[in-house]
């Protein structure tokens, strides 16, 4: 049966719980609706109705036009787009700077935050009736709350000509497997490397290193992927709760296997050192640079609704537009990659900045605000905590790494 999700109050808290959010008005939502896709900008506009997901049909895009089974991306497809958002660069390098067992516990207890908030941002997008990052952040904190957000998603995701995100799920495909070769070929070579080529045992198996919140940042910047998760989760043909659950799910733990393995052997055998002529490391190398091109398009998706949203809102597509801003964005971001030669002090610093922000302040923020009640509840605890975390982690992360970077520029090395 229909249901037009506009008669709810945009103040009430959920039913639906995740690590203990619960509702203080449980007779609001039934778990029907909270299986019911997400409304689209234009059924919230034109006050379309929201069909059941056991039709054939995901939603009404219009009037007359149902979204046709053919359309949108499966499950699958849409693991395929979050695990190659997640699956990144630097963790060899944030063990080095927490330490090897700090590390460990970082990358697990991380991994299980960010899987938490991703799936409580489209908790909140179904609160509040948006579906986008910046239309949540608006309606929450009103027009700072937007250049907020918007200000954040661009600085991580800066640097396709695709309109729908679910057609790169064949480019994550193929991305996600040269990940695999990656991991793969460090597993198998890093062993047998000469002794002469390996990293210095000095501090290798500390528990703790001081440069741990810089750790935090690096990590975060690998595994944030809240600002493309609602672009995901709307290319589901069937966008729900729990089929988006299924893949957060899957992404998280893929990403968190592949990750382990690629930072323990990068760490503990590598380190800093790297060699020039192996073979199958070379192939990594290309594998890894081949990653890099098919992860770049989906990153633009990001930047280009930030553009779109603040500067044209209320505007039709339009082919000049879109081409000309893609195009500005891959060069600019080329640019400032040919300028920058230093990976660690940008993961650290874009990840301790907007990486942190956008997975652990907003969405619990945004969830606080949304939902009824008193604040401080044993049920809003989590998220209050999670929000504390975050903006620790941002203001150390950020502090530290700044001032990294000038004593880089006072006391170059030589």
């Amino acid at each position: 049966m229909a249901k037009n999700s506009r008669n709810k109050d945009d103040s009430i808290s959920l039913k639906y719980t995740t690590f203990g959010l619960k509702s203080s008005k449980e007779d609001i939502y039934t778990e029907d609706e909270m299986n019911a896709p997400l409304l689209s900008d234009n059924s919230r506009n034109e006050g379309i109705l929201v069909i059941d997901e056991s039709s054939d049909n995901a939603y009404l895009e219009d009037v007359e036009i149902a979204r046709m089974p053919h359309h949108g991306g499966s499950v699958f497809s849409s693991f395929l787009n979050m695990a190659n958002s997640i699956i990144g660069a630097g963790l060899p390098y944030s063990f080095r700077e927490a330490g090897i067992w700090s590390g460990i516990i970082l990358l697990i207890g991380l991994t299980m935050v960010v899987d938490w908030t991703i799936r409580l941002l489209v908790l909140n997008a179904k609160l509040s009736g948006r579906s986008s990052y910046q239309d949540i952040m608006q309606f929450c904190f009103g027009k700072s709350g937007m250049v907020a957000i918007s200000l954040f998603q661009f600085a991580f995701a800066f640097g396709a000509l695709y309109r729908d995100i679910s057609k790169l799920a064949k480019a994550s495909g193929l991305a996600l497997i040269s990940m695999v070769i990656i991991v793969v070929s460090v597993v198998i070579e890093g062993p047998q490397v000469d002794q002469s080529l390996r990293g210095s045992e000095n501090g290798k198996w500390a528990f703790i290193h001081d440069e741990v919140f810089q750790s935090i940042g690096v990590i975060s910047f690998a595994f944030v992927c809240h600002h493309n998760s609602l672009l995901i989760f709307d290319a589901l043909h069937k966008p729900t709760i729990d089929r988006f659950a299924t893949v957060t799910h899957l992404s998280t733990f893929v990403s968190l296997v592949s990750c382990m393995l690629m930072a323990l052997c990068g760490y503990l055998i590598f380190t800093n050192k790297t060699e020039g002529d192996n073979v199958i490391i070379n192939i990594a190398r290309f594998c890894f640079g081949f990653n890099m091109f098919t992860t770049l398009p989906l990153e633009l998706f990001v930047c280009r609704e930030v553009i779109n949203n603040y500067y044209f809102p209320n505007e039709q597509f339009n082919v000049l537009r879109h081409v000309i801003i893609t195009t500005l964005l891959v060069g600019g971001a080329m640019i400032i990659s040919l300028l920058t030669d230093n990976l660690g002090t940008v993961l650290e610093l874009t990840g301790g900045f907007s990486a942190t922000a956008l997975a652990y302040i907003l969405p619990p923020a945004c969830y606080l605000k949304l939902s009824s009640g008193k604040l401080w509840t044993l049920n809003k605890l989590p998220a209050i905590l999670c929000v504390i975390f975050g903006i620790l982690v941002m203001v150390l992360s950020t502090m530290l790494s700044i001032a990294n970077i000038i004593d880089g520029w006072i006391t170059p090395d030589n």
